[in-house]
């Protein structure tokens, strides 16, 4: 069957209406484009020229970069404008592009293990005397064009002719010919996209992007259509029948906790046992990973670093309960990842998605506990994914290819530990509390603003939508965020005051009134006294999509929640909200308390601990709750502490108390308070 391109031409864009600006002078909506149909027109002239279905060469656009030109700044990943064409040297010079993780792990105010009983040395990572080379797509696209590089990188509509031509490129390499039905270019499509052998990851995830069509506008303002192609998914050369179809290289989930587990022996005297030495690590172990999704088994460094250290995780010789994915970003490339997890002296997580396709790779299992959070509490009761991408740079290359991977395996994860599929439980880094008060303040803040949490909970199929009346007792935060353009500061490291690339942003300002002039509101964890700032990397005074908080008052179009002890406003106008009404169980100090403590971990009371075992102490922030203040209740659970002191899993102890905590949503970050201090209250 063929399917002609002329239905997905005929599907053109439109001129964006001019949108209206607010009030608030550091919140605006995208542009209008400058002509009607420019860029939809760059593609069709692109793919009538090199001879691409215009189907296959937006499909292959929306994936990479979802249309979006990011005014000739580069990816992570090294690649320029809608069809992401890689030139590695040239990102460097225009952004310092590091080889790996710069310092998103190595700030000295976190530590990642964050237990203050065995805390984890310094230790500052150093990149790879040698990286491993990165295709030049750029400079292939300039020599089937004879387009100068330099406008390949900075010109949107070069920028398409050059893809289209690289299709074209991979299309005669691999025997194929010239054809209008989309699915005649799968294979060019894989190699376009990177897909290693016997994999179609991304491949799949274009051709699904075809069949079920996509809309959006650009970051430059065009409205861009790709028409629906429900027949594509019946073709006989796509789907179970094709001999390279994923299905015929699934990768199964770990085979289970009894197998594959590292053999224990006794130490020897006078030398040295088998658990004084580096575990051996099973290269031929496959991820645990969805069956729709290709992923690689990376495995991270565990070994002895000293007499009484080991690292860079924690072996478990016993099953643990997981109560939440913690989403984080890597503040550098995928590039850097092996020589990071093959280090037993450095951090670890559970799984890295590479920007430019989605690629995934497993570090640790998820039946293991990886260092990631700077909270012991939270990193023994969690799985953390990294995303190739800066927090300053998110919105630029948080890719479609990404988030659509990064979808599918929170959505697995998520069904194999019964995890509710909610910002209580799917949580950025920084929604993680500080474990002390003198550790809240360093507490990282990735995936930032430009996190756009509304699409990621659209591809888990658990779209933020409304739960209540007008009048509800609570909201959910949920701006829109191709439109809701917050103004930033602190993107560039040369100029900090100098402000962001205006783009899409999934957090809302808070306000001490309901006015735009007046200041944001305070938080003495982060600041002491001091005021919060509109800085990228300070989310002191914002509120993020998909956070539920308590109604405190409502004022025309503005909208106040209880937020540290304190009203926080937020603009809500009802032509264009930027919160859901919302209904759930809130908490308030029980009747008879001045005040109740807050915690950031949900430890065992003293009497919890067996013999020979110092108990932790329930250290409670500088945060509290107050009468007549109300938080939303996340979730609740029984208190429990890991004791992970040996490099044996066989000797570690997991402490289960009688105390249970409620996770409520106090301030930009989640913390805990004693069931027996609150009473709940608007079940």
């Amino acid at each position: 069957m063929s399917i002609a391109t002329s239905a997905v031409v005929a599907s053109a864009a439109v001129l964006i209406s001019p949108a209206l600006v607010p009030h608030d002078p550091a919140e605006r909506r995208a542009p209008a484009a400058p002509a009607a149909a420019t860029r939809h027109a760059a593609f069709a002239k692109a793919a009538g020229e090199f001879g691409v279905p215009v189907s296959v060469l937006l499909g292959v656009s929306y994936l990479h970069s979802r249309w979006d030109s990011h005014a000739g700044l580069p990816s992570t990943s090294g690649g320029y404008g809608p069809m992401h064409l890689i030139d590695l040297p040239a990102a460097r010079r225009d952004t310092a592009l590091p080889y790996s993780l710069g310092n998103h792990h190595d700030d000295d105010r976190e530590d990642p293990r964050g237990d203050p009983s065995r805390p984890m040395p310094r230790h500052r990572h150093q990149p790879p005397k040698h990286s491993p080379a990165a295709p030049r797509t750029l400079m292939r696209a300039a020599e089937l064009t004879g387009i100068a590089p330099e406008r390949l990188r900075r010109d949107p509509d070069a920028n398409i002719r050059g893809g289209a031509a690289l299709l074209a490129d991979h299309q005669r390499a691999l025997g194929g010919h010239k054809s209008a039905n989309p699915a005649d270019w799968y294979d060019a499509v894989a190699a376009y996209g990177g897909d290693p052998a016997g994999s179609t990851g991304f491949a799949d995830e274009v051709f699904g992007t075809i069949q079920a069509g996509a809309a959006r506008t650009t970051d430059d303002g065009f409205a861009l259509r790709l028409g629906a192609h429900p027949a594509l998914g019946a073709h006989p050369t796509l789907g179970a029948d094709r001999d390279r179809s994923p299905r015929r290289y699934r990768l199964h989930r770990n085979p289970g906790p009894d197998r594959q587990r590292p053999k224990w022996g006794k130490k020897r005297r006078g030398g040295h046992g088998r658990h004084d030495r580096p575990a051996r690590r099973d290269h031929r172990r496959r991820a645990e990973c969805p069956e729709s999704l290709a992923c690689e088994w990376m495995p991270a460094a565990y070994a002895r670093t000293g007499r009484k250290s080991y690292g860079n995780h924690d072996r478990l010789h016993e099953d643990r309960k997981i109560d939440y994915i913690v989403i984080h970003d890597t503040e550098g490339s995928f590039r850097g990842v092996p020589s990071m997890v093959n280090n037993p002296r450095y951090v670890s997580w559970h799984y890295t998605i590479r920007s430019e396709d989605g690629h995934v790779a497993q570090h640790v299992r998820t039946g293991d506990i990886a260092w990631h959070a700077g909270n012991w509490d939270i990193n023994s009761r969690s799985i953390g994914i990294e995303h190739e991408g800066y927090l300053a740079r998110g919105g630029t290359w948080y890719t479609e290819a990404m988030y659509r991977a990064s979808a599918k395996l929170v959505r697995h994860l998520a069904d194999e530990h019964d995890i509710p599929l909610d910002r209580a439980h799917i949580i950025g880094h920084d929604n993680v509390p500080g474990i002390t008060p003198d550790r809240v303040r360093g507490m990282h803040v990735d995936p930032g603003p430009y996190w756009d949490w509304a699409r990621f909970f659209a591809l888990l199929d658990a779209p933020f939508t409304a739960t209540g009346e007008e009048d509800a007792t609570s909201v959910i935060i949920r701006p829109d965020f191709e439109h809701h353009q917050a103004q930033y500061t602190g993107c560039t490291r040369k100029q900090p005051a100098r402000h962001c690339k205006r783009q899409g942003s999934a957090s809302v300002w808070l306000h001490t009134e309901p006015s735009h002039h007046s200041p944001l509101v305070k938080d003495i964890g982060k600041h002491g006294g001091g005021a919060s700032t509109h800085s990228v990397y300070d989310h002191a005074g914002r509120a993020s999509t998909g956070q539920r908080y308590a109604v405190a008052d409502r004022q025309g179009d503005w909208t106040a929640i209880w937020y540290l002890n304190q009203k926080a406003w937020f603009h809500n106008p009802a032509s264009s909200p930027t919160a859901l009404p919302a209904d759930g169980p809130l908490v308030t100090p029980r009747a008879g308390l001045d005040s109740v403590k807050v915690y950031g971990r949900a430890y065992p009371e003293a009497d919890a601990y067996p013999g020979g075992i110092r108990p932790e102490k329930l250290v409670p922030l500088q945060y509290t709750l107050r009468p007549g203040r109300r938080y939303t209740l996340g979730l609740t659970i029984r208190s429990a502490y890991t004791r992970a002191k040996s490099v044996d899993p066989r000797e570690h102890v997991i402490i289960r108390g009688r105390l249970r905590y409620h996770q409520i949503q106090l301030g930009h970050r989640v913390m805990f308070v004693k069931a027996d201090d609150v009473e709940i209250i608007d079940r």
